[in-house]
């Protein structure tokens, strides 16, 4: 027996706090993957981490895998058992299908229906492909989510209206700088959360855009088509004194820009102020520096009272979607129920098959031996016979009255057909 299984910590239960403790860098995703492949009934598996969840998703043998996971999320990263499991979220069966297909169509995205998460799962999919740690029912399982949201997209308007976190995060600007055609902004990283706000920031007119990131040839195409400056990430702190906003999104595993710098950054500003985004998990900026005067730092969270102003439209949308997403979910329960019978027919003619190949052996060697032919084959056939119905009847005879109909159909009916057999 299977089980589809889905442990969450995500932005409904957790912090930004948290969320970043829990999180999975890149260099951390393969050896996590082999730790999974290797526990006792875990057969397959995807972790799938960004910036407002880290999921893990499996196919096992195990019926309730909670605290399996649990316990496997809090020695990954260092976290005690008891402190995390407050904060975890764990489907299984019908409601962990439900859920990752949701996950995959934004409906559970800290933005209603944002795009974004559909290719980082796809991404996470891709990678545990790769690391062969997928089987049949998770492949198939996933293949049957990215379906789901794409018949989502295409039938609803969920996505219709920019409200990802990047517009969000831009929108909160125009409240501080009422004229974001006269700011600086400074973005940090070379993601598509970058890009987006990059993208979002030139229609708003911003005259000056420095990109930083640790390899600029990453921010190659990003600052050529929205006319924006480029520097290393080592360059920081010469260049962080110019901008009036900065949005960061990295996957450094410590902040990048620490209290002491922004101090240091005041001090060349005269106190000028500064908004500081930080959509990072791990935070790229210390928390710390919130504290300090003329400066004013969000964090992916803090974003949530502009996202809920901006997501009305899409409530009655999400509910034709999750509309969709259920009756999908029918079709792929069905051939996940359908697995049993297909191991019973491939193990069936497994047998089947070893059996003909021992007739065969036996009837060849007879034949080798000198024996008649016509007896051969005639013992061939009773041989063989009596190997494949054996087994089926007895469970027929032991099988009750009212489960009697199913056995009849697997009974071959008889041919109408006459075959003549004459020389021209």
């Amino acid at each position: 027996m299977s089980y589809i299984a889905a442990l969450s910590v995500n932005h409904q239960l957790a912090t930004v706090a948290i969320r970043e403790k829990v999180a999975f860098a890149q260099n951390q995703l393969a050896p996590a993957i082999e730790t999974l492949k290797s526990t006792t009934g875990i057969k397959a598996c995807v972790v799938f981490s960004t910036c407002n969840r880290s999921e893990i998703y499996v196919n096992s043998d195990i019926e309730d895998s909670r605290e399996i996971l649990s316990q496997f999320l809090a020695s990954t990263h260092g976290i005690e058992y008891a402190s995390l499991l407050q904060y975890i979220s764990y489907f299984e069966g019908d409601k962990a299908i439900e859920h990752i297909c949701s996950v995959a169509a934004g409906l559970d995205s800290l933005v209603l229906g944002e795009p974004q998460i559909f290719g980082q799962l796809k991404e996470a999919y891709q990678f545990s492909k790769e690391h062969n740690a997928l089987d049949k029912t998770l492949e198939k399982l996933f293949q049957h989510a990215f379906a789901t949201a794409k018949k989502v997209r295409t039938e609803t308007k969920i996505g219709a209206s920019p409200v990802s976190v990047a517009y969000c995060a831009v929108k909160l600007s125009e409240k501080i700088f009422t004229n974001l055609s006269n700011q600086t902004v400074l973005l940090i990283g070379a993601g598509e959360m970058i890009e987006l706000s990059a993208q979002h920031l030139h229609q708003k007119g911003v005259k000056r855009m420095i990109i930083a990131n640790r390899t600029i040839e990453n921010t190659h195409d990003i600052a050529i088509r929205y006319d924006a400056e480029t520097i290393n990430l080592k360059q920081l702190s010469e260049y962080l004194h110019l901008a009036d906003i900065v949005i960061s999104s990295t996957a450094a595993p410590v902040p990048i820009i620490g209290k002491g710098l922004i101090e240091t950054v005041l001090v060349q500003r005269k106190h000028q102020p500064m908004l500081l985004i930080d959509l990072a998990i791990p935070r790229d900026i210390e928390p710390e520096s919130d504290q300090l005067e003329d400066i004013f730092l969000y964090t992916v969270d803090d974003l949530q009272q502009v996202i809920e102003s901006n997501i009305e439209n899409r409530k009655q949308e999400k509910i034709l979607a999750e509309k969709i997403i259920k009756e999908e979910n029918i079709e792929f329960r069905t051939w996940l129920d359908s697995i049993p019978n297909e191991t019973i027919i491939k193990e069936y003619s497994k047998q089947a098959n070893q059996a003909k190949d021992d007739a065969v052996n036996s009837a060849m060697k007879k034949l080798d031996s000198g024996v008649n032919a016509d007896a051969v084959v005639k013992e061939l056939a009773d041989q063989l016979t009596n190997k494949l119905l054996h087994a089926p009847f007895q469970n027929i005879k032991k099988t009750a009255n009212i489960n009697l109909v199913q056995c009849k159909a697997c009974v071959p009916s008889e041919s109408k057909k006459t075959i003549n057999i004459s020389n021209s």
